[in-house]
């Protein structure tokens, strides 16, 4: 397929499908980028340094956007706009000294995979979509048409008053057009995560479930991790006895799971070598693109400095990790792992939860934040994010919380709920639970080594809660004989129970009673 297709009539050089050598070579040539010490491609996104929610759109038109459920994370624009907004995207483009092109596979699986494009203006953004998704050999390229394609031209600025968007930049997706069109900001991860929102609505209504989750395997029992920034996905998903199918994305099928993805993008702010050897080590193999990260003086990276964002990123190909499935795939599931840092002091360290309190934690995806993490927080705040990734979920959530609720029952998966946060008070009364603990719980949970011990159903939440575990102190199991004040206790349980409810309201009209029901019950005291 010719850039024709697109609408495009390129003035000047065209590159298509080149390796990540000329890409990286023709970024640092054109001043794009950098060189590090150990000759990784280092990149500056300047005033974005990260996702631009509020200017994420979905074309409002027939089809497929006829399912897309409206409000506060998927906003709509219509027709005119786009069609407006996309006659700017080609004419920068059209304007372009040189062009990238660079097709790919959204999908490892190759009976559910997409074939994606990009076209782009920046060699170091081609350069990160061959990182980040499954890359093609020449046969399979000429073989396939692109079903989406992103027109992306980060250096275009748009008015917002004349041209119908929130701010200068815009991220606009065109479901039955199969286009994305993307302006004004450099941040990378806009990339990756506008086709992820493309397969978040597809497989659906191909039985598929789409999963924001890591995933790992023994070889023969694969698990999933979900959980929000800070709940510890990344690093209890990295098991030295276990491969690493991905880290990120994945989509269930019934034949099993599979990586949406053929690289990682993983945040390095803080990274250590200690703690994570092989996301580490990414940062010196040639290959690997950095973004926002400072070096030293020597060229090297300063991985604690966030001096141009607390996001400092890392893409990289996922053979850069050596443990790994070959193929970015595994069976299905023994274990569903949801991952929350519960500052309140109120969750179990871990919980089992039937298949109905899944969907309900499934849409639910609580966390906490912490006072310090943010400006403005001076005590715990209870946040929700919808299936572990709302900003990602065109549908409406109770889709997605029933393919997971069905494919856990058929599957005959176990749903685990491990708070990695605090007990004992809370935040402000003791330390955040001991990483060694958490690991023995989770080690447990999926060696089956809890399948012969005796569980105590909470009476507030309903999941059933693990009286003892081997290398974990008996006495944090139970959140409640942890805590000095049980009335306090109780008051703040029912807090939180409460918040629980009242985030669950906006979702209940699409939810079943089964689901309705398996939420938490303030006991009120």
């Amino acid at each position: 397929m010719q850039l024709s297709a697109h609408g495009l009539s390129p003035g000047g050089e065209v590159h298509w499908n080149l390796g990540w050598e000329d890409l990286h070579s023709m970024a640092v040539e054109r001043g794009e980028a950098t060189l590090t010490a150990h000759r990784v491609l280092l990149a500056t996104t300047g005033e974005r340094t990260g996702r631009s929610p509020n200017d994420r759109f979905i074309v409002d038109e027939p089809g497929m956007a006829d399912e897309v459920w409206w409000g506060k994370v998927n906003k709509s624009t219509d027709s005119e706009t786009f069609e407006h907004l996309l006659g700017m995207v080609r004419e920068h483009l059209d304007s372009a000294n040189h062009l990238y092109v660079k097709d790919a596979f959204c999908g490892a699986d190759p009976k559910y995979r997409m074939p994606v494009r990009i076209v782009t203006e920046k060699a170091w953004h081609a350069a990160f979509m061959h990182n980040m998704f499954v890359r093609a050999e020449k046969d399979e390229l000429q073989a396939s048409n692109p079903e989406f394609t992103i027109l992306h031209a980060p250096d275009l600025k748009v008015d917002p008053k004349r041209d119908g968007t929130q701010s200068d930049v815009f991220v606009v997706l065109a479901l039955d057009r199969g286009l994305v069109i993307i302006g004004g900001t450099h941040y990378a991860g806009e990339i990756k995560k506008a086709i992820f929102t493309i397969m978040n609505h597809i497989l659906p209504s191909k039985e598929l479930l789409p999963m924001h989750c890591s995933a790992n395997t023994d070889g023969n029992n694969s698990a999933l991790f979900f959980g929000l920034s800070g709940t510890g996905k990344t690093t209890l998903s990295a098991d030295s006895r276990r491969a690493l199918v991905g880290d990120d994305e994945h989509g269930w099928s019934a034949d099993g799971i599979f990586n949406f993805e053929g690289g990682c993008y993983a945040k390095l702010i803080d990274l250590s070598e200690e703690d994570e050897p092989a996301i580490y080590a990414t940062t010196q193999i040639p290959g690997s693109i950095l973004e926002n990260v400072v070096l030293n003086a020597d060229g090297t990276p300063d991985l604690e400095n966030g001096s141009l964002t607390q996001n400092t990123r890392g893409s990289y190909p996922i053979e850069s990790i050596e443990n790994r499935t070959p193929d970015s795939m595994a069976g299905h599931p023994k274990d569903v792992v949801f991952l929350t840092c519960d500052a309140f002091g109120i969750l179990p360290p871990l919980s089992l939860l039937t298949p109905d309190q899944a969907a309900y934690h499934f849409i639910s995806g609580y966390t906490a934040k912490v006072a310090g993490t943010e400006v403005g927080i001076n005590e715990p705040q209870a946040t929700f994010s919808t299936c572990f990734g709302a900003p990602f979920m065109p549908r409406h959530p109770s889709i997605y919380a029933d393919l997971l609720s069905a494919k856990i029952k058929k599957h005959d998966a176990k749903c685990w709920l491990i708070n990695t946060g605090w007990v004992a008070g809370g935040f402000a009364e003791s330390s955040r639970i001991k990483i060694k603990w958490t690991r023995a719980l989770l080690n447990a949970a999926l060696s089956g080594d809890l399948d012969d011990v005796t569980f105590v159903q909470d009476e507030r939440f309903g999941f059933s809660v693990p009286s003892t575990c081997e290398g974990v102190p008996d006495g944090i199991l139970q959140p409640s004989e942890t805590w000095h004040d049980k009335k306090k206790f109780d008051d703040v349980a029912d807090l939180l129970a409460q918040m629980f409810i009242e985030n669950f309201e906006q979702y209940a009209s699409g939810c079943s009673d089964e689901v309705l029901k398996a939420g938490p019950r303030p006991l009120v005291n």
